[in-house]
């Protein structure tokens, strides 16, 4: 604490930093004096070529034709797994079916005991 006060005497507790008088009012003025002169940027108005007045209607076109043939391959694939699942069907003799099938299709519908229980019930009342 002594050398802090000591210190403190020497040196004084007033602000050490001064600005010039009248510094920040004629501040913007020297700065932009000393900045060189910017060249103007001259827009030139270029015609677009056809290709880039075309080139939406293509990729237009070009997405449509894409999302028909997405939906084509669907829905072969769709066709295909219904008529799978008719042909398979068709074998089935609807008198004698394993518990193996009906274990299946109780697995396959996710339903819990519950729910099938329910289900059942419901079926039966109707």
């Amino acid at each position: 604490m002594k050398e802090e006060d000591e210190i403190l005497r020497k040196v004084g507790t007033g602000n050490a930093f001064k600005v010039p008088e009248n510094y920040f009012d004629n501040l913007t003025s020297e700065v932009m004096s000393k900045l060189p002169e910017k060249e103007k940027a001259t827009l030139v108005k270029k015609e677009p070529s056809k290709w880039e007045k075309m080139k939406p209607m293509f990729y237009m076109a070009a997405m449509f034709v894409g999302a028909a043939l997405i939906i084509k391959v669907a829905s072969i694939e769709l066709d295909s797994n219904v008529s799978s699942t008719l042909a398979q069907t068709e074998y089935i003799d609807m008198d004698v079916i394993s518990d193996q099938y009906i274990n299946e299709a109780v697995s396959g519908s996710m339903m819990d005991d519950y729910s099938l229980y329910v289900y059942l019930s419901d079926a039966s009342n109707e």
